[in-house]
């Protein structure tokens, strides 16, 4: 394992799920795992880490790969001790679209789980309102292998999971409010997360009121860009009024675009960070 920085741990303000059945509150910064060039061991050491100074949200995803190094960073952490138990963390994965079908919901999940060595997750998302030919776990879906989701069944399915106990609350992933609405309009467990991605100069101001009317909590993934991935740009981390803005208040770059998304308007803490696998110290005060 790489050497443990030593830095004050982190306090983090938590947010209650709408339709969480007896878990624990969602720490509103998050650690994303979607890593680019994927490195098992590089990941696994980052999550490890991020878990020695604070971290207690973790968002994964059966697409990305990390569920494995996920669970084996879990397990050595609390063999270190930098947690008592697996019940301090909050653990997000979800359900891409080749199993996005009513018969391959539940298997899906109990694989992650497996992968993850843990017998509940925290939250587990739909991962993209499509289905697609069940098979190899890729993306982009090819078109020729897209399907249309059958959205009443798949949802019906996901609250079998949590009845089941295999996770305390489900939601979605990269639904707009009119895939919202169709969701609410047939759902006994209502979604509890929206997964979409959120930047300072991407702020999604329609989504978050919808969501916000509806107690949908609003989670961003991308927040900084993901500057060095194959999909992210640098347009929000060389942003020059956001520089500007971070070096008047002391704050490093990071931080202040974090902030930003967290105060913004109709949100407040709403809304977690997945941050890819960077280590970002925010400080609240």
């Amino acid at each position: 394992m790489a050497d443990v920085p030593q830095v004050p741990t982190l306090s983090i303000p938590e947010v209650k799920l709408s339709s969480s059945s007896g878990g624990r509150n969602m720490p509103v910064i998050g650690m994303g795992t979607a890593a680019d060039p994927f490195d098992e061991t590089a990941l696994k050491e980052a999550i490890l880490e991020a878990i020695s100074v604070g971290y207690r949200h973790f968002d994964a995803a059966s697409l990305y790969k990390s569920e494995k190094p996920l669970g084996e960073a879990i397990a050595e952490a609390i063999k270190f001790g930098f947690i008592a138990s697996r019940d301090e963390l909050f653990i997000t994965s979800k359900l891409w679209c080749t199993d996005a079908h009513p018969d391959l919901v539940l298997p899906a999940l109990k694989n992650s789980l497996r992968m993850l060595q843990l017998e509940y997750l925290d939250l587990y998302l739909i991962h993209w309102p499509l289905s697609a030919k069940p098979g190899k776990i890729g993306f982009p879906v090819p078109k020729d292998e897209q399907l249309a989701m059958d959205f009443n069944s798949v949802w019906a399915a996901m609250e079998d999971c949590l009845r089941f106990g295999l996770t305390k609350s489900i939601g979605v992933s990269n639904f707009s409010c009119k895939k919202l609405e169709n969701i609410l309009s047939f759902a006994t467990i209502p979604p509890s997360v929206n997964q979409v991605e959120i930047s300072p100069l991407w702020q999604q101001q329609k989504l978050r009121e919808f969501c916000k009317s509806k107690n949908i909590v609003l989670t961003a993934y991308s927040p900084l860009g993901a500057k060095g991935t194959r999909w992210g740009t640098n347009e929000v981390m060389d942003n020059e009024t956001l520089k500007e803005i971070a070096n008047a208040h002391n704050k490093t770059v990071a931080q202040t675009k974090l902030l930003a998304l967290l105060a913004g308007p109709g949100i407040g803490f709403h809304q977690t960070i997945p941050s890819t696998v960077l280590l970002f110290k925010v400080s609240f005060r």
